[in-house]
């Protein structure tokens, strides 16, 4: 049953976007928070994304069963039953998410931790992901509301610094879920998903991606200049630079190792620039 429930409610991209929360807090001047107030940060965004995510499965259900990647999801398989029961309880879970973030920070806070979760569960979900190849380029911006409201729980007024990692978020999505989509291409085509590699050809889609990763590199240096220090610029491009290398090699040969590679370095890339600007902030505590 903890399988299923974590499947379901996607867990682990939600402590990955509970992390970037932090992450917003961490990089923005203001209001002290102490580690429980942190914590509790950390899980009204990661209650928001598991109503996102549990909500996905739901209304996906049908194209899940399509694709060899999700076919054994616990909707699909019938481990657990769709019904209203279950949309009650994401609603709920969202409310109290929601809620909580408002109650404890503010309703900045509370506003994007909600448009994290909307963007992602009804734009991404049920608007774009079956209609368009921009699908998973606006719903990157689930990742950025998730900054801002950590951003905001320190200052609402948002710093530099935060309105750059959040678009950081904006742009590392894209590439990232890009390069999953070229090694799963023939399950996405099957499937009917327009994501991009299925739309014009995973030559051409490994071409944008590398550009893509070229301003994420870019941009991801330039909190920098807005009070990061060393710690985080050395993540930042250390692991930049390892994906842009993988990028590259992505066009040279954009096959499904080449992809696995590069969105691993992905995930590399992010985890350093997101562990640089933390560690920062408990060296300065």
């Amino acid at each position: 049953m903890f399988a299923h429930v974590v499947n379901v409610f996607k867990l682990r991209i939600g402590l990955l976007i509970a992390i970037t929360a932090v992450a917003g807090f961490a990089v923005t001047p203001g209001r002290a928070l102490a580690g429980w107030q942190i914590l509790l940060l950390g899980l009204c965004v990661l209650g928001a994304s598991g109503a996102a995510g549990a909500f996905n499965q739901y209304a996906e259900r049908d194209l899940d069963a399509r694709m060899t990647r999700t076919r054994t999801r616990p909707f699909v398989t019938g481990a657990l039953t769709p019904n209203r029961t279950w949309l009650a309880g994401i609603l709920a879970l969202l409310l109290v998410a929601v809620g909580g973030a408002a109650g404890l920070f503010n309703g900045f806070t509370a506003f994007y931790v909600f448009m994290g979760a909307f963007t992602y569960g009804v734009i991404y979900t049920v608007w774009l992901k079956r209609r368009s190849s921009w699908n998973i380029v606006v719903g990157g911006l689930a990742g950025s509301f998730a900054v801002l409201a950590g951003a905001a729980a320190a200052d609402p007024s948002l710093s530099p610094a935060a309105i750059l990692l959040a678009v950081v978020l904006f742009l590392w999505t894209p590439p990232h879920f890009w390069s999953l989509a070229i090694a799963l291409h023939e399950d996405y085509a099957r499937g009917g998903v327009p994501m991009l590699p299925v739309v014009v050809g995973d030559a051409r889609a490994a071409r944008i991606i590398f550009l893509n990763t070229v301003a994420l590199v870019a941009v991801s240096l330039l909190p920098v200049f807005y009070g990061m220090g060393w710690i985080y610029l050395a993540g930042a491009a250390s692991g930049g630079s390892w994906f842009l290398w993988k990028s590259w090699q992505l066009t040279r040969t954009p096959d499904r190792s080449a992809a696995m590679g590069n969105f691993f370095a992905s995930l590399v890339q992010l985890s350093l620039l997101l562990g640089g600007a933390m560690l920062e902030l408990w060296l300065a505590r």
